[in-house]
């Protein structure tokens, strides 16, 4: 398994895929996964079960499979209620052209906002204004332009608006777990 800092990477995850006969994006259906353990705590066999339903397959090839795609619904629980806010999308990295990586930010976005979309109008409202905020700007990002040149400039551009998916999604997570990571200590009383 080809791990960077102990994290499953796109490709590693792509590869995976392809070994299920399918070319769909990671970034999609890392976007719905980050969505759905901010919102419900999405367990590991409903996970398994959706990933089977979007690769057309009835269950994972192998033990193996089944054990990465269960890695990979960890490290984004893991990442998204850690004290350390180290959530990262799962998205094309540097490899890639600067348009592929704009597709899979766009990817995951609509996946993300896919999950979201089924959420009802008196959970929405108790929301707060920041995280409304957020998700409305993650509309803007969907309907982004993906087919960028290769420059500095849109390379920083499409950077900040990584991290502006990144925060979106640990702000979810966070209003709906609440404690949950624990970024703030109390003052210690004496």
């Amino acid at each position: 398994m080809s791990l960077i800092n102990d994290r499953l990477d796109f490709s590693t995850v792509a590869d995976l895929f392809l070994l299920h006969n399918s070319l769909q994006s990671p970034a999609f259906l890392d976007g719905r996964l980050a969505a759905a353990l901010a919102l419900h705590d999405l367990s590991a066999e409903a996970w398994l079960e959706e990933l089977c339903l979007a690769l057309g397959v009835e269950q994972p090839r192998d033990p193996e499979s089944a054990e990465q795609f269960l890695a990979w619904r960890r490290q984004a629980l893991e990442a998204l209620s850690a004290a350390g806010l180290d959530y990262a999308p799962l998205l094309p990295d540097e490899l890639f052209s600067l348009a592929e990586q704009a597709r899979g930010l766009k990817e995951w976005t609509q996946g993300f906002l896919e999950v979201l979309a089924e959420v009802d109008a008196d959970k929405r409202q108790a929301w707060s204004d920041n995280l409304k905020e957020a998700l409305a700007d993650l509309e803007i990002l969907a309907g982004m332009e993906a087919e960028l040149e290769e420059s500095s400039e849109n390379e920083n551009d499409l950077f900040a608006l990584a991290e502006h998916a990144r925060m979106a999604a640990m702000l979810l997570y966070t209003e709906q777990h609440p404690g949950r990571p624990q970024v703030e200590q109390p003052p210690k009383e004496h």
